[in-house]
């Protein structure tokens, strides 16, 4: 079994230190960059996800700390399906995908990482770009650092 080193991701995956929810400590420490926030809009924010399946992977949070759509402001879930609309647009200015995977997984069981607040991914994908090293290698290949994606796209936003 081949391994891949990466203890900066204990942390997540062991959940410590994660009793408060990541979107709502990183919104309001009002450092943008640090936390890779592209977009702050009047009911949500977009950022990128720190553990990307591909580069560009996004991800738009509404500010309201809420576990569900139900939950969910109307205006707020509109304004998430706007952004999701403008993200596409970015990310095919900036990437060129071929397509893209969008969606929301609600609870845990579902396969949320942070249960307890909604949010959209917003995956860029490539013909190809799911290739042996995923499939038989469980293994991701980024091109690019966290840093360059965040410039890419803030401008594209």
């Amino acid at each position: 079994m081949d391994r891949l080193w990466s203890p900066w991701r204990y942390r997540y995956v062991s959940k410590k230190g994660l009793n408060e929810c990541i979107f709502c400590v990183n919104i309001a420490l009002n450092d943008d960059k640090t936390h890779y926030i592209l977009h702050r809009a009047e009911k949500n924010f977009v950022l990128l996800n720190l553990y990307p399946y591909t580069s560009g992977h996004l991800m738009i949070a509404p500010y309201a700390h809420v576990p569900s759509l139900s939950e969910s402001e109307p205006s707020a879930l509109e304004e998430m399906m706007l952004l999701a609309q403008r993200a596409e647009a970015a990310l095919r200015k900036v990437y060129s995908p071929s397509g893209f995977n969008m969606g929301l997984n609600i609870g845990e069981s579902a396969g949320a990482g942070i249960a307890g607040h909604i949010h959209m991914h917003v995956l860029p994908r490539w013909l190809g770009d799911a290739n042996f090293m995923t499939t038989i290698g469980e293994t991701r290949v980024l091109p690019e650092d966290l840093e360059t994606t965040y410039a890419k796209l803030l401008e594209a936003f």
